[in-house]
């Protein structure tokens, strides 16, 4: 059984997104959200190192999943073959504990990529949180899609939906 969560497809999703970039401790990578033929979500980029940056990141205004009853979530993305993290975030503060798990992509090729909620990793800041809560996929608010890990230069990640399967 799966639900989809997150289509981009919809004419109202874009808007219910943010870019949230290394600007917030300094840094200065740049990146930004489209939607293409209304039909995928275009986050692409720069991600730059100086000032101790190194991330760019997109994720959805606080919102309700309904997560409960299901294992884990499929993706499908095409991106430039880079590594990139898709982050949970259980409460609708702006900070706060991620649950994060990280997928490959292949360059401009379409892929789904399946990643059960045991594979998220409780993170504080790019710091794993080794005493955090187990993720209470009932609590989930935020979806989000990042690029870090020293991965300098420029970034595209295309992503077409988000289902959670059981």
């Amino acid at each position: 059984m799966e639900k989809t969560i997150i289509d981009f497809s919809s004419p109202d999703e874009q808007n219910r997104w943010e870019i949230i970039n290394d600007a917030v401790m300094g840094g200065v990578s740049d990146s930004r959200i489209s939607v293409i033929d209304n039909k995928a979500a275009l986050f692409q980029g720069v991600v730059s190192l100086e000032h101790y940056g190194g991330f760019a990141s997109m994720r959805t205004l606080p919102r309700e999943f309904d997560l409960d009853g299901y294992m884990g979530l499929i993706i499908r993305v095409k991106g430039d073959g880079k590594d990139y993290r898709l982050r949970l975030r259980p409460d609708t503060s702006y900070e706060g504990i991620a649950y994060q798990a990280h997928f490959s992509t292949e360059q401009d090729k379409w892929t789904t990529a399946r990643l059960s909620f045991e594979a998220f990793t409780p993170v504080f800041r790019g710091r794993v949180i080794n005493d955090a809560p187990p993720l209470d996929i009932t609590a989930v608010r935020r979806i989000g899609f990042m690029i870090a890990d020293k991965q300098e230069g420029p970034f595209l990640l295309e992503i077409e939906w988000v289902k959670a399967y059981a």
